[in-house]
């Protein structure tokens, strides 16, 4: 059943600390278990059944690190299904990135997977399961981590805000979570739309604190149009990575573009009367705004102010040499006739619409399967990412930090970041430095792009 071992060996599977699969439901010592269960919650008007989580009756938590110090987590499925735990953004060993078959065996039922990984970066990221990826993403299983930083920057508190959809009939059972033609164009958009699974949280801070404000988009399709209501605000991280420009903060008429994976973080400084609040809006196609959170002045203190924070610590990235990187272009589109649909294993949709360089992803299982293209080890490249359709694709690059440097369509800040976001026919160039070892997986986070063939990875040596 599982032929892809053979592509990678059987070291890899036990990864670099010697880890692998546990029969047992008990942790290892000093380890944290994560138990994927099924789950019910109230999203909307009465509970929710069949959902996924890490708790039967709450969303996944927010899980927290130190950027250099080592976490450890069991991940043990207690699902009728596989599963495999994905650790988005970070910059980790190949063995604990969590692909099925590229990385390590899929988890089945009953079984549990040790995952042992020390953070280099400090930011946002977060983790989700990526094999069965659209069936339990879709019902929940979406988590955000935090890598706090060496150094404190001064915040007096932060807030963490998850934006998912769901897709609900009229009952609040769960809708079927894709359709063929959602699949073949934008995507399947969910009709309930949540922070940290409630509709419009507002959540308390101290009148006139500073407050870092992280939302990560963990759905599987939606892409969000943001901004703040209120305050006095200075975007300081996107997609894990402390800003060096200035970015305009996102206001109503010109908000912020957040697509499956991504993240920006946000210093916020709360108004000083006591009621007042700061909404995260959300601007939705055919809808008025939507408030998705708000954080409410509470009690009295001194009104602080944005300079009073220390700069953030850059992560320790290497700096592509543009002068001697080489270049390797993809082409983002439909997939040609007569690509078949990926060979079931980890989750199918039985559809194949769409390919990276005119070949659609056989599957995650599939024999033969070369890599899109090879990297040599420490090594600076500009992959050219060529976007022949009208749809817009959240571009995620596993196990690598990387920056744009040119767009045919927009002006880019030189953000560093895992997820690119293409627009229509736009073709991006970015720049990395191939600094990390392994079989990384290349794909669109919109789930039914990716699981209907816009997948591939790119492999380091």
């Amino acid at each position: 059943m599982f032929r892809r071992d053979l592509l990678f060996g059987g070291a890899a599977l036990l990864g670099a600390a010697g880890l692998a699969h546990l029969g047992s439901a008990m942790a290892p010592h000093g380890m944290q278990e994560l138990v994927v269960q099924q789950a019910t919650y109230q999203l909307r008007h009465q509970q929710t059944a069949g959902m996924v989580s890490l708790s039967s009756d709450a969303p996944p938590p927010v899980l927290y690190g130190r950027q250099g110090q080592e976490m450890r987590f069991t991940v043990r499925n207690t699902l009728d299904d596989y599963t495999a735990m994905h650790w988005h953004g970070l910059r980790i060993a190949n063995a604990m990135d969590g692909v099925p078959y590229l990385t390590q065996m899929p988890i089945g039922p009953g079984e549990g997977f040790a995952y042992a990984f020390t953070p280099p970066d400090a930011g946002t990221y977060w983790y989700h399961p990526h094999c069965m990826t659209m069936e339990q993403m879709a019902h929940g299983l979406t988590g955000v981590i935090v890598i706090a930083d060496a150094e404190d920057p001064g915040f007096d508190s932060e807030e963490v805000i998850n934006l998912r959809d769901f897709r609900l009939d009229a009952a609040d059972a769960f809708l079927p979570a894709y359709t063929a033609r959602g699949a073949a164009r934008g995507g399947t958009m969910g009709n309930v739309q949540t922070a940290n699974w409630r509709q419009g949280p507002v959540y308390d801070h101290g009148a006139g604190s500073l407050v870092r404000l992280r939302v990560v988009n963990t759905d599987t399709t939606r892409i969000y149009r943001l901004y703040l209501d209120g305050g006095t605000a200075r975007i300081i991280a996107w997609d894990g990575h402390p800003v060096s420009v200035e970015l305009p903060v996102p206001r109503m008429g010109a908000p912020l573009l957040l697509a499956p994976g991504q993240r920006v973080d946000l210093a916020v400084v709360m108004p000083v009367e006591e009621g007042q609040q700061v909404d995260l809006m959300a601007d939705l196609p055919g809808q008025p705004p939507r408030l998705m959170a708000g954080l409410r002045a509470v009690g009295s203190g001194p009104k602080r102010a944005l300079a009073e924070l220390k700069s953030l610590a850059q992560n320790p990235l290497s700096q592509p040499d543009l002068d001697r990187a080489e270049l390797h272009e993809f082409v983002f589109g439909w997939t040609p006739e007569g690509n078949a649909p990926n060979d079931g294993f980890c989750g199918t949709m039985g559809y194949s619409f769409w390919s990276i360089n005119r070949a659609a992803w056989a599957g995650d299982a599939a024999t033969g399967t070369a890599p899109l293209a090879v990297l040599e080890r420490g090594k600076s490249y500009v992959l050219r990412l060529r976007n022949e359709s009208p749809n817009l694709h959240p571009i995620h690059l596993h196990g690598l930090a990387f920056v744009p440097i040119a767009s045919n369509r927009r002006s880019l800040p030189p953000l560093w970041t895992d997820t690119m976001l293409l627009l229509k026919d736009e073709v991006i160039d970015i720049a990395l430095v191939a600094d990390n070892p392994g079989d990384w997986a290349f794909h669109c986070h919109v789930i039914e792009h990716q699981k209907t063939g816009l997948t591939g990875f790119l492999r380091v040596t």
